[in-house]
């Protein structure tokens, strides 16, 4: 069963029936056959509110002004993002095309979804990788790195003059070498964020949200201006509201565990800062609740209220509280951070796939489980991690790049002068050409034909997953994770593990994980069953020669349980079923 735990505003759209209009504390939010819907991401606004689902599918509550049927299903396919903005809404698809609908996007008909990416002029910028909802703008982030906008400019919000450009109906050249854009569903400034860290901002100004500093003071910032003074550390995120916008920075002291701080600046009448005073520029929002806390998990911002997460299951928030949406009980609003009450949730191991998402009154926490379904989407994750990098790749320019060898061996035909092909490719490349690259290899998607009509020999994209890791099993040296039963120790790939167990998966993506090597000891299990647990891990299969008792099939039934196997067809305990009956 998934959690989902929603409080604030209940109307227009009414999301829970049979409740009042404002729900001051968590209650549980729960769908048709609910077992059948397992949460990717939530994103509302003041007139629609986005249920994503793992298996692409969403569906969309709208208010009685759009619809009388709630909730109807959106009627597009492979969804891989939802966004909503105050009056908008923009659906990203596996594909990397973006349909959004809404009155400033498409004011023929605001109800229909459009194809927007399918709108922008240059053709070879037509796949998208992300897309963010302002208030009454969208934004695009294509895979060559180029941003674009579309709809309102009314504030500047798309970084141009907006007595020369009101609105546009067809997506705009920003900024070129982006690699990140932030802003949210009332929010009528943006900030783009190049590769150098170096952070730009444009749009509503009026309360000092796009944290220029006291010196700059105009209502309208309508060019993209770079933002001085940041703090230190990596950003890893920015949300935004109408009135304030909230920094979330990562330290990158390789001495230390990470540490996480959240920075704010904007306009305090409306609490949404975290302290009692104005903010001209990004200051650090400090509170004793969570600074001594491990780690800020999440966070997420509505209109004027912020919610925040951390690992070690505590919910924090400040700012508007006139619908309940902080879940305090009450209707007051908080100047300062607080801790809100939760029911009993499935957190320990499991809290980082917990997720935070702010609506403009109201708010949900919700469960979203680890995908196994999407191997590139484990990948590209891993190989952002430095711990499983080891071959290194130097560009044209002396930059060095590097990669999991684990991967690309699942990745490129099997042999080692692929590897050789592929370090004589990047040799002549650009940093930002390589990185399109590996992208390309690890997400077996073509984000720039003419760099894939080079690399395109040496993918193998039609290999069975089962078939190479059957195949990695017998290379010692790929095993780095050690089970341990009894007195003998058995080596698995980390990758392997996360593809097949959520424990796993939950072990080693986790941001508070312990670097080293684990040891367990799986002692509960017979060396038969342990056995055909192991071979099954590999090759979805169970070896012919062993027999198979109700004694096995009662210790693999454990052991399906707490190691919480990814089940696949044929799934492992049928399997069992099946030998023991034909056994028999």
């Amino acid at each position: 069963m998934n959690d989902c735990l929603f409080f604030g505003l209940n109307e227009d759209p009414k999301l829970i029936e049979n409740e009042e209009e404002e729900i001051t504390k968590p209650i549980q939010f729960k769908f048709e056959n609910e077992n059948k819907k397992q949460i990717k991401q939530i994103s509302s606004g003041s007139f629609s509110t986005i249920f994503l689902f793992k298996n692409g599918k969403a569906i969309e509550y709208l208010s009685e002004e759009y619809s009388n049927k709630n909730p109807s299903k959106i009627q597009i396919e492979n969804i891989q993002k939802v966004t909503v903005g105050d009056q908008n809404e923009a659906i990203l698809t596996i594909e990397g095309n973006v349909f959004a609908k809404g009155k400033d996007i498409y004011i023929k008909n605001p109800n229909e979804f459009i194809n927007i990416s399918s709108l922008i002029e240059d053709t070879n910028d037509r796949i998208i990788e992300d897309v963010v909802s302002g208030e009454s703008s969208i934004y695009l982030l294509t895979s060559n790195q180029n941003a674009y906008g579309i709809g309102s400019n009314e504030y500047g919000q798309l970084g141009f003059d907006s007595k020369t450009l009101e609105e546009t109906e067809k997506p705009i050249l920003m900024m070129k070498n982006v690699s990140k854009i932030f802003s949210e569903n009332t929010s009528n400034h943006v900030f783009l964020l190049n590769p150098n860290q170096e952070l730009f901002g444009c749009g509503f100004n009026l309360y000092d949200q796009v944290g220029l500093g006291e010196s700059r003071k105009e209502t309208k910032i309508q060019k993209l201006t770079k933002i001085q003074n940041i703090p230190k550390g990596k950003i890893i995120d920015i949300k935004s509201g109408y009135f304030h916008s909230i920094m979330l920075i990562e330290n990158e002291n390789q001495n230390e565990n990470p540490k996480r701080k959240l920075y704010s600046c904007g306009y305090w009448k409306y609490n949404g800062l975290g302290k009692d005073e104005n903010t001209y520029e990004f200051t650090e929002i400090k509170s004793s609740l969570f600074e001594n806390d491990d780690y800020i998990l999440d966070f997420s911002v509505g209109n004027a209220h912020t919610l925040i997460l951390t690992t070690k299951g505590k919910l924090f928030g400040f700012g508007n509280n006139l619908s309940g949406q902080l879940g305090t009980k009450y209707t007051n609003d908080q100047s300062i951070p607080i801790q809100i009450e939760l029911p009993k949730l499935r957190f320990n191991e499991e809290i980082s796939n917990y997720h935070i998402s702010c609506g403009i009154n109201r708010s949900f926490l919700y469960y979203s489980p680890p995908s196994f379904s999407n191997l590139e989407e484990d990948l590209i994750k891993l190989f952002k991690r430095k711990e499983f990098c080891n071959i290194s790749f130097k560009t044209k320019n002396g930059e060095i790049i590097e990669a999991h060898k684990l991967i690309l061996k699942y990745r490129l035909n099997q042999n080692q002068n692929q590897i050789e092909k592929l370090k004589e490719i990047i040799s002549k490349k650009s940093i930002k050409e390589s990185n399109q690259i590996f992208e390309m290899i690890y997400s077996n998607r073509i984000i720039n034909p003419k760099l894939y009509s080079e690399i395109k020999e040496i993918i193998n994209s039609n290999e069975k997953i089962e078939e190479t890791m059957k195949r990695i099993y017998l290379n010692e040296n790929e095993k780095d994770f050690i089970i341990e039963r009894k007195e003998k120790q058995y080596k698995f790939p980390k990758l392997i593990l996360i593809m097949r167990s959520e424990l796993y998966r939950g072990m080693f993506l986790s941001v508070t994980e312990d670097k080293s090597n684990k040891v367990t000891d799986y002692s509960e299990l017979s060396n038969k069953s342990f056995q055909i647990f192991e071979y099954w891990i590999y090759s979805n299969q169970i070896k012919d020669e062993i027999e198979i008792t109700q004694e096995i099939i009662d210790e693999i039934e454990f052991g399906i349980d707490y190691f919480q196997l990814n089940q696949t067809n044929p799934n492992l305990f049928d399997l069992l079923i099946n030998k023991f009956n034909n056994q028999n």
